[in-house]
């Protein structure tokens, strides 16, 4: 039986990806490297990362430490990824993206490499003890429960979230929230 701890942790992660899904609307292969001004990620990269991210967490709730290998089906090393793989260095932590649909992977294998990633991190954390909830691990600069750092990756994923919202804006695609509106309404408009 799952630890009820991890369950929710587990629910928790799910959870926010299936939220953040909720924003990719009208985006298409031709559209997921697109950037707008002044925003920082692009579709796919935001999948990839999203994806990297999880696996690096996955690895820290099984008391891994350190760069693990990440799947081969999924992640090339270095800093160019194609059309069926994420280039580890192009979606890590300060990476870059780059707006050539050749350097990415498509939506629905992008999608795909986030779900098995999110799967993973959500097996681990259903599977962890307590005492695994509670250890102490590097993450980033500084240390954190297991705990804490399965609640960030929630967090982590609603952040990227934002900036899908944002670049829906800045790519005129409109809301997804309120379909239709694809700029901003003023006070009258709201009332």
């Amino acid at each position: 039986m799952a630890n009820p701890r991890g369950e929710l942790l587990a629910h928790n992660v799910m959870n926010a990806q299936t939220l953040f899904e909720r924003f990719l609307a009208g985006f298409d292969d031709s559209n997921r490297t697109s950037q707008a001004p002044s925003l920082p990620n692009h579709l796919t990269w935001t999948l990839g990362h999203l994806a990297i991210t999880a696996h690096r967490g996955a690895h820290r709730v099984l008391g891994l430490e350190g760069l693990q290998p990440l799947p081969a089906d999924d992640f090339l090393e270095g800093d160019r990824g194609n059309t069926t793989h994420y280039a580890t260095e192009a979606v890590s932590f300060g990476s870059q993206p780059i707006d050539d649909p050749d350097a990415y992977p498509s939506i629905e294998r992008g999608l795909e490499v986030m779900h098995a990633a999110h799967e993973t991190l959500a097996k681990a954390l259903r599977n962890a003890d307590d005492a695994a909830l509670d250890r102490e691990t590097p993450w980033g600069a500084s240390t954190v429960s297991v705990t804490d750092l399965a609640l960030r990756m929630g967090f982590h994923i609603g952040t990227h979230t934002g900036q899908i919202v944002d670049l829906r804006r800045g790519l005129g695609m409109g809301s997804v929230l309120q379909p239709g509106l694809s700029k901003p309404q003023t006070d009258s408009q709201r009332s």
